[in-house]
Parts: structure tokens; C-alpha cells; sequence
């Protein structure tokens, strides 16, 4: 064990973001009275006994809880492991390639899609794509991964060749029709799409949903906690928003409203949730091989629709909502 995080050291480090890290040793210094250095060497033994990430140590507030609370968090190293487990290597094609997905899952998909070699020899589908209702186009790498590699374009005077050329260009190598989002979350951000995050997992044939999110855009076209935006806890029975947003960012404040639109945040309603948990349930024991998925729906005056599905979703917009550690929750299906 101690080989194995040692080696997972020397990924974080060769991974890590110094600048950010600075920051919130500075941040958290201040908020101490510890020195940087110390928390960062702190940090660096928490990989060793909590099998966390250096970053992890900031972003679960470790400088600020005891021993009993510290190892009921789910690190990096931990959800590393874990979805190893349940979603092997060799399965998790269907998740990784948007490709793939979308074809997997067209009956939730439901819109326009197309790869890039298929514009080059039919010209007729970048027009089709071009005229869609939406009046925009997403451009996406089919690898890309936590909103990276995305790029939301105006159909506006576009042309065929235009479009063919901005995807060479950028490297996209798929085009998708925009989702027009529901008005409820119009008004809640129109910056860019919000989406419910959707914590599913099998076993013995059963789906059960460990948690769900809502992620809110703020100035953003994407609504990544990486990019800036906040979370919101939803409850998983209902779909109405039980806390305030927090962000990844620990420098930053939670928020009961929406700095925006003033939108107040706790209480506000997911529209079609009933919906929306059939359909994951339903999509869910369509990829059997990968127990255990992190959905990203969208939720469109029509119903709910499958954005994407993640091998390896993420253990801060799980956790950080709640403000608590919830490895227990999956220990028990190890």
C-alpha cells in the first residue's frame, strides 16, 4: 500500500496545479496563523494516510477537522480504486468516447449529432446541423473531459465549410445541436446549460442513486465546479435544492442566491424529476459492465435528456454540497 501511494505522490505532484495550490495554502494560512509550508507538508502526509490528493486536503478543509472526520472523506486515491473496481478499464469505452455514448444511448440523447469526417463527405448533414431550432451549434472533443474542449458556436452566416474548418482548427471532432434548457433553469442562469448530476449504482441488477447535484453557471457556458460555478444539493426524492452553492474554490463564499439573476437557490425546483430519475434508472441497466456512473442530464421544456456519462465522476461535486464525507456510502458495496 505505502508503493502504491508513493506513486500516487508522484502523480499529484506532476499533476498539480502550483499556482492554485499557493493560493490556498495562502488562503488557509491566513485563516491559521500556520505557515504555508507546514500545510503543504501536511497536505503531502494526508496522501500517505488518508490516500487523498495534495489538493484534497485543501478542498475537504483536512486543516480544519480532526482524525475521526478526516477518513470518512473520499479522496482521489480512494475513487481511483473504487472506480477501477466498478467500472473496468476494459468497459469503460461506452462512458469515455461521447461517440459512443451518444450512439449507446440515442433513445436519451435525443438531438442532432454528427462526427467530423461525416461533414467532410456529406455536406448535407453541416447544413441540416446549421438549420437546427436552436440557432447554435456545440463543438466537442469526443475525449474531452469536466467541460474541457467545448466550444458553443453562432449558427449565424455560418456555411458548411466554416464549420468544417473551425472543428479542424480547434481540434473538435464532433458537432451537436444546443440544448435549449427549460425555463425554470433559464431563469435561474442563462449564462449556459445547468445540469443535474446523477450518481448511479448497480448491484445485483438493482439501481440505487447515491446522490444527486445541480450545477449552476455563473457567467459561464459551461457549468463545471472546475470553471468556476457553483454546486447545489438537490434531494434525490424530489429534485428541490436543500442547500446553498458552494465551489471548489475555498476562497469563495457559499451562496443562497444567485449573483446574477438573484435567484433564491434553496427550495428551487428541478422541473420533470420523476423523469429524470426513470431515465437514469433506465439507462443504467443499459451499461451494466460500469456499476457505478456519474450522469450529466439536461432538462429541456420537452423532458430531461442525457448530456454524458462519467466512469470517474467527481468526488468534490459529490461531496463539497453537503459539507460532509460520504466514503461510507460506497464502502458498503466493496
Amino acid at each position: 500500500m505505502k508503493i502504491k501511494r508513493i506513486v500516487y505522490l508522484f502523480y499529484y505532484v506532476r499533476k498539480l496545479d502550483r499556482k492554485k495550490l499557493w493560493h490556498f495554502a495562502g488562503y488557509v494560512s491566513k485563516e491559521t496563523g500556520q505557515a504555508r509550508w507546514i500545510l503543504i507538508l501536511r497536505a503531502i502526509g494526508s496522501v500517505f494516510r488518508y490516500n487523498i490528493s495534495i489538493m484534497d486536503y485543501f478542498y475537504f478543509g483536512f486543516y480544519k477537522k480532526d482524525n475521526k472526520e478526516r477518513l470518512k472523506w473520499a479522496g482521489t486515491g480512494f475513487m481511483f480504486e473504487y472506480q477501477r473496481k466498478m467500472n473496468p478499464i476494459g468497459v469503460r469505452e461506452v462512458l469515455e468516447n461521447k461517440i459512443s455514448f451518444s450512439s449507446s444511448f440515442r433513445k436519451f440523447y435525443k438531438r442532432d449529432i454528427a462526427e467530423y469526417h461525416g461533414l467532410l463527405e456529406d455536406s448535407s448533414i453541416a447544413v441540416r446541423l446549421i438549420e437546427n431550432a436552436s440557432g447554435k451549434l456545440v463543438l466537442k472533443n469526443s475525449r474531452g473531459q469536466a467541460g474541457q474542449e467545448i466550444k458553443v458556436l453562432d449558427n449565424s452566416g455560418l456555411s458548411p465549410s466554416q464549420l468544417t474548418d473551425i472543428m479542424r482548427d480547434g481540434k473538435f471532432d464532433l458537432v451537436e445541436e444546443y440544448i435549449v434548457q427549460h425555463p425554470e433553469l433559464m431563469r435561474l442562469s442563462s449564462s449556459g446549460l445547468n445540469t443535474v448530476r446523477i450518481v448511479s449504482q448497480e448491484k445485483a441488477g438493482e439501481v440505487e442513486i447515491l446522490a444527486a447535484r445541480l450545477r449552476i453557471t455563473i457567467n459561464s457556458p459551461v457549468d463545471n465546479m472546475a470553471a468556476g460555478n457553483a454546486a447545489v444539493p438537490l434531494d434525490a426524492d424530489t429534485g428541490s435544492v436543500t442547500g446553498p452553492g458552494v465551489f471548489s474554490d475555498i476562497s469563495k463564499a457559499d451562496i443562497s442566491v444567485h449573483p446574477v439573476t438573484g435567484v433564491e437557490l434553496l427550495g428551487f425546483q428541478v422541473p420533470f424529476w420523476q423523469e429524470i430519475i426513470e431515465m437514469v434508472k433506465e439507462a443504467s441497466l443499459m451499461a451494466l459492465d460500469n456499476r457505478s456512473i456519474g450522469w450529466d442530464v439536461a432538462v429541456t421544456p420537452e423532458g430531461p435528456l442525457l448530456v454524458e456519462g462519467n466512469h470517474n465522476w467527481c468526488k468534490l461535486l459529490w461531496q463539497l454540497p453537503v459539507r460532509q464525507g460520504l466514503k461510507h456510502d460506497l464502502e458498503k458495496f466493496l
